[in-house]
């Protein structure tokens, strides 16, 4: 069993094959440059494999159902066979569950080969098909092609220039948390995540792993992460510390403080070290009062050269989901994930029901830049409650006013919740509609899908949701893409202020939506 995915569901037309519009003739198939050698060093590294295509040409009798199996037959042919072919017939007045940008295709293809979205990673040239990955919680990468709009560029969790560099993204995604060899069993393993609730969450997966492998895990979080750290599971004793070199609000450096908190690992009796940092962190000042502890082995992701701070330094390329960048850490200190566990974010207690009570709204962010304007999520609680739905909106410490305002009168204002509380609340909740804040990986690590108002200032594909059902909304092109901003840097926030309310009701839709219709074609 591969660690990270199950299959690889590939696009039709200007995917695998160069698109010919309605084809219904077998001897106009022609395979895209280099799609045969990336099928098939896919197959061979144990990836199942599926073709999910929307073909409206047969509702509009451009061709018959005879001439489409032609056509498919003819693709199986030059490819060596897929494991499932999913289907929509439909056009786009049909308003089925099936057609891409819809979820369905890409849910029937996962039942189909006995797994689940959340182990499938889509392969496609149009924004349709890296909208139907996120709304199903798969995986996406888009290979763009002369059609592929700059939008759908912008917005896509990855891209990849060829088929073949996206079959090497994928195998190299699975390199990244396969663990590496251990020579002796892990006893006492700290484990570090000094940062936000966020953060803890989605570095939840590679804590389960190294508990997994360990006697004992003992966490090592700050004040924002520890009720997050009390809901991971995995964690056997939490210590609290705020770290200058990490905290966004740092205290001084004071030798007293340093002398005590390495007095406190020493006293944890840890056999060795895993340091989870996000991208522009070091891990390298703790390592060093690790070493000072007497900690035998330490691991850690370092760019700077660690000298002999650390026993295991990891390296990892840019763009990778954080839960799998965590994950990676635990894999190269050779730990990995139990046997069926799917690498989810997941807490203690909390799953999403099917159907959910109500819809949450959540207009608050860790930081300006990713709030959406207060009139604009207004409109989108207005426009949801007109619909039918029950809103709820919640609002952390310091955000009362603006969750009363946000909820103008239709909405219902949700008290102040604990950590616990507040994902027991996502877990009834039928999505939540959320910028880029902890909340949405709460609502990932309980199941519950989200419709993400996303500022781009940090990748989508590292930051988004992860690994639940999704739909991504705002401009990805905007002027402060990937400037890590906290402040809105363009007047009038515009890559969230020009979400139209319609959009977010159109997205809780397409998410709620129940069984999908399937088609099947037999390979």
């Amino acid at each position: 069993m591969t660690e990270l995915f199950d299959a690889v569901l590939f696009d039709r037309d200007g995917t695998l094959v160069v698109d010919v519009p309605y084809n219904g003739d077998p001897s106009l198939v022609e395979p895209m440059p280099g799609a045969r050698e990336a099928v098939d060093r896919l197959r061979a590294a144990g990836l199942r494999l599926g073709v999910v295509t929307n073909q409206s040409g047969l509702a509009r009798g451009r061709f018959t159902a005879g001439q489409l199996a032609a056509v498919n037959r003819r693709i199986d042919e030059l490819f060596g066979g897929f494991d499932t072919w999913q289907i929509c017939p439909h056009d786009d007045t049909a308003g089925c569950d099936c057609r891409k940008p819809a979820p369905g295709l890409v849910v029937a293809a996962a039942e189909a080969l006995g797994t689940t979205p959340a182990r499938c990673v889509v392969v496609g040239d149009i924004g349709r098909d890296m909208g139907a990955a996120l709304a199903a919680g798969a995986a996406g990468v888009l290979v763009p092609t002369p059609v592929t709009l700059p939008p759908e560029v912008a917005a896509a969790p990855a891209v990849a220039s060829t088929l073949g560099e996206a079959a090497e993204l994928i195998l190299s995604r699975e390199a990244l948390v396969t663990p590496a060899p251990r020579s002796t069993p892990a006893g006492t393993v700290l484990v570090v995540r000094s940062d936000s609730a966020g953060d803890v969450l989605v570095t939840g997966p590679a804590v389960r792993a190294v508990a997994h492998g360990a006697r004992r895990v003992v966490m090592l979080c700050g004040p924002r992460g520890r009720a997050a750290a009390e809901l991971l599971p995995g964690v056997d004793e939490i210590v609290e510390w705020r770290l200058p070199w990490i905290d966004a609000e740092p205290p001084a450096v004071e030798a007293e403080q340093m002398a005590a908190l390495t007095a406190r690992l020493r006293d944890i009796g840890a056999d060795e070290a895993v340091v989870f940092t996000s991208f522009h962190q070091s891990a390298l000042p703790l390592a060093l009062l690790l070493r000072v502890a007497g900690v035998g082995r330490i691991t850690a992701i370092s760019d700077d050269y660690p000298g002999s701070l650390l026993d295991v330094r990891h390296r990892v390329p840019p763009g990778i989901p954080e839960a799998e960048r965590a994950r990676s850490v635990a894999a190269a200190a050779g730990f990995g994930l139990p046997p069926g566990d799917d690498g989810r974010l997941r807490v203690t207690g909390a799953r999403h029901q099917d159907g959910g009570e109500y819809v949450v709204v959540h207009p608050g962010a860790s930081c300006e830049a990713r709030s959406g304007p207060p009139e604009t999520l207004r409109r989108i609680v207005a426009a949801l409650a007109a619909d039918g739905h029950r809103v709820l909106v919640t609002g952390g410490s310091g955000e009362r006013a603006l969750a009363s305002y946000v909820s103008g009168g239709v909405g219902v204002e949700v008290g102040r919740t604990t950590f616990r509380e507040m994902a027991d609340l996502l877990a009834r909740a039928s999505c939540l509609v959320v910028g880029n804040t902890g909340p949405a990986h709460l609502a990932a690590a309980v199941g519950t899908p989200v419709v993400s108002l996303y500022a781009p200032t940090v990748p989508y594909g590292q930051w988004g949701p992860y690994r639940v059902p999704n739909v991504r909304l705002g401009d990805a092109g905007a002027p402060c893409r990937d400037s890590r901003a906290t402040v809105c840097p363009v007047a009038g926030h515009p890559c969230l202020s020009d979400i139209e309310p319609q959009q977010v009701v159109a997205a809780v839709r397409l998410l709620a939506s129940g069984a999908h219709e399937r088609t099947e074609v037999a390979a």
